[in-house]
């Protein structure tokens, strides 16, 4: 019998990074996550574990004492990519 993957955990495909450095979430991760058009997502890093993305939301609600200082970040991220 084949290992089974531990239930909570899931492989959703490859992604390939465009020349702009975009990529696209999958859409089977963006409905099992409820990502939708305009959710704020952060993208973390580990230097020897790699990237992971979560949204905004999730932070904010689990991290509330930290909620001003993401907000701001959010913020600052936000204008600059409004700037041309």
């Amino acid at each position: 019998m084949p290992n089974k993957p531990p239930e909570r955990r899931r492989f959703y495909g490859s992604i390939t990074v465009s020349d702009r450095g975009q990529i696209v979430i999958p859409a089977k991760a963006r409905r099992d996550f409820g990502i939708e058009v305009g959710d704020k997502l952060l993208v973390l890093g580990d230097l020897d574990q790699g990237l992971a993305i979560v949204k905004a939301s999730a932070i904010l609600e689990k991290y509330a004492h930290y909620s001003a200082e993401i907000q701001s970040l959010m913020d600052d991220t936000r204008g600059n990519a409004e700037t041309p």
